[in-house]
């Protein structure tokens, strides 16, 4: 690829963006980013893996969060520096990716290869999906997006900036309902490349 691009992929629980997502990185030939952050920071600082995962887009427990002149020491809070830490520097570096969540979007902003998107579907469209892929019952499944959408948007809201979902904090918003996953997936790629074009 001849020029940069970063794409910071946020989506609601069963809209199959993660799905959307590695399509777009196969498609482009370029790295997905998403849990496997993790893994890279643990390998990095010789971390318990599973234990950074207990800790992976929540938001502070203040509870358990204690400050030391002024500095939170939240694992949280410190585990979502060291994603944002490790993002920025792949950035730097001219790699070219695409995030899964981890407030990329926050981590990247102002970069000007950066684009955001944000990925939904339909409430039926999203508990079937969520049924299937975790063999839940529908009101299993119900609460199971409800709970997982609002730590995602806790997460993004309290680790960056307001406006997890928010059409006017994202380059495109799209619902997964109307195409289906590989066409939705199909026309973010048409439109990154579009965008490509137009860099310098």
């Amino acid at each position: 690829m001849d020029k940069q691009i970063l794409i910071a992929l946020g989506r609601t629980c069963g809209s199959g963006g993660h799905v959307i997502a590695e399509r777009i990185a196969e498609h482009f030939g370029i790295s997905l980013y998403d849990k496997n952050i993790l893994k890279h920071i643990a390998d990095e600082n010789n971390s318990d893996y599973e234990e950074l995962v207990k800790y992976d887009e929540k938001k502070r427990n203040i509870f358990l969060s204690r400050k030391y002149n002024e500095h939170n020491a939240s694992m949280e809070d410190v585990l979502a520096q060291m994603q944002a830490d490790f993002i920025k520097e792949k950035a730097a570096s001219g790699e070219s990716f695409v995030v899964v969540g981890r407030c990329a979007d926050v981590a990247l902003h102002g970069n000007e290869n950066l684009i955001t998107i944000f990925v939904n579907a339909e409430d039926d469209a999203r508990i079937k999906r969520i049924m299937t892929a975790d063999k839940l019952s529908e009101k299993e499944a119900k609460v199971f997006i409800e709970k997982k959408d609002k730590q995602r948007r806790n997460y993004h809201d309290s680790h960056g900036v307001e406006g997890w979902g928010d059409a006017t904090t994202y380059d495109i918003c799209i619902s997964s309902s109307y195409f289906g996953i590989e066409e939705t997936a199909d026309f973010l790629c048409a439109y990154i490349e579009k965008r490509m074009a137009k860099l310098k």
